[in-house]
């Protein structure tokens, strides 16, 4: 199983980056989760460039479309979602690869709630499939860890294996409905 992992940040010490990093040292066998890099690569979204894409964009789409889910990490800027990641998704948007695309938020801010209820909104308009038992908040604010300490974290680590598992299973049911569609 692989999964797509996507945070909102471009920061180089980003607290979504290390908690997705974390989440990928945590992966049990057989679940590979693969941290998604070229969010500052990607051009502004223009519809004028459709079918023209740039690579960037054609890269992401075909990351997006071989993984089986997408784990998203998002700081909060000025109550809402970065312009940054806005713009990932606004490329995805015209495409089929994310429709029914499971997918699990991760919130390293807990008290960071405004930005999560957009992308939600953003994901659920876009036909994505949130299962909401793999979405967890992680008090990690002014903390500043990396992502050795998040996975070293007693509580913290069960918490990230118990959303891992609760990620796969959904992600293993819905393949299997799919199938027998």
């Amino acid at each position: 199983m692989k999964i797509l992992a996507i945070s909102g940040s471009l920061r180089a010490t980003s607290t979504n980056t290390a908690l997705l990093r974390a989440v990928a040292l945590l992966a049990p066998a057989g679940i590979e989760i693969v941290l998604y890099r070229g969010l500052g690569d990607l051009a502004h979204f223009n519809t004028d460039l459709e079918g023209t894409e740039p690579p960037a964009v054609t890269d992401l789409r075909a990351q997006v479309r071989n993984a089986d889910g997408l784990l998203f990490a998002v700081p909060e800027y000025a109550h809402g979602v970065p312009g940054a990641l806005k713009n990932l998704l606004d490329w995805l948007v015209g495409g089929e690869e994310f429709i029914y695309k499971p997918v699990a938020l991760l919130n390293a801010s807990p008290r960071a709630t405004h930005a999560q209820a957009s992308l939600r909104e953003t994901i659920q308009t876009m036909s994505g499939r949130i299962v909401d038992e793999a979405s967890i908040a992680v008090p990690l604010l002014a903390k500043n860890p990396d992502s050795a300490a998040i996975a070293a974290d007693p509580e913290i680590a069960s918490d990230l294996r118990a959303a891992i598992a609760a990620f796969a299973r959904a992600i293993g049911s819905l393949s299997s409905a799919e199938q027998g569609d």
